[in-house]
């Protein structure tokens, strides 16, 4: 059976932990804009633009790019198991033929929609982009 203090006492210090992460990021006003910066040096990271004639090319950008960060994240998962030879020769040419099927498919869905990778790499402010450049 719990003492129910040391549980007030975790919850507690999970709620300060949870406090002092948002204290870290800079608030929505800092960072994000309606329009540009006055003097126009605005960096398209700290605009935020809400046309209703884009939104569905905005969500499917957004759905691609997770798409495409999973993608690589699964390449490199692979690349790293077959350098640990992890994997059969047949298991490494199922994952292979997969991951080229997958970008095939990613390249097909961007050319649909007239995106580039450049288009689904996010630029994430000071962070740099979500995606490596290759």
């Amino acid at each position: 059976m719990t003492d129910p203090r040391q549980a007030d006492h975790t919850a507690a210090a999970e709620d300060d932990d949870f406090r002092r992460a948002f204290d870290l990021l800079p608030s929505v006003s800092d960072g994000l804009r309606a329009d540009p910066a006055p003097s126009g040096t605005g960096s398209p990271a700290a605009r935020l633009h809400t046309d209703p004639d884009t939104v569905e090319r905005d969500l499917i950008r957004l759905v691609l790019t997770i798409v495409e960060l999973l993608r690589q994240l699964m390449e490199r998962t692979a690349l790293h198991r077959v350098d640990q030879e992890d994997l059969t020769e047949d298991q490494e040419e199922r994952i292979g033929l997969t991951l080229m099927i997958l970008q095939d498919r990613m390249a097909e869905l961007c050319d649909r929609y007239d995106l580039t990778p450049e288009d689904l790499n996010l630029d994430l402010g000071p962070l740099g982009s979500l995606l490596p450049r290759n």
